[in-house]
C-alpha cells in the first residue's frame, strides 16, 4: 500500500530544507505509522532515513459570500511527515521534470 501521497513543496518547507539540508516533508496517509513511512521513503528514493516526525492537521471550516448567497464547506484533514535523512543523502524532487 502506498502511504506517501505527495512531497510537500511549500515556502515554509523550503526554508526548513535550506536551514537543514537533510530534512524533507511529505503528505502521507492518515493510517500510516512512522515505520511504514520510513520504509517507503527508503525504497522510493534510495536513501537512509534517520528520523520521522509526524503531525496531524484537522480540516477547517470555511465560508465565502457569492452572488447566490453564503457557501459553506470544509477543507480536508491530512497528515504530514518530516523525514530526516542521513548526512550526505538528499532527495531531488525536480529530477523528473
Amino acid at each position: 500500500m502506498a502511504f506517501i501521497i505527495k512531497p510537500l513543496v511549500t515556502e515554509k518547507m523550503t526554508n526548513i530544507t535550506e536551514k537543514r539540508p537533510n530534512r524533507f516533508g511529505f503528505i502521507v496517509s492518515p493510517e500510516a505509522n512512522k515505520l511504514q513511512i520510513k520504509k517507503e521513503v527508503e525504497d522510493l528514493y534510495n536513501v537512509t532515513v534517520e528520523k520521522v516526525n509526524t503531525m496531524r492537521y484537522a480540516g477547517k471550516r470555511s465560508s465565502r459570500y457569492t452572488k447566490s448567497g453564503l457557501i459553506r464547506g470544509q477543507k480536508a484533514s491530512f497528515k504530514k511527515a518530516i523525514v530526516t535523512l542521513k548526512e550526505g543523502d538528499t532527495i531531488d524532487f525536480y529530477s523528473n521534470i
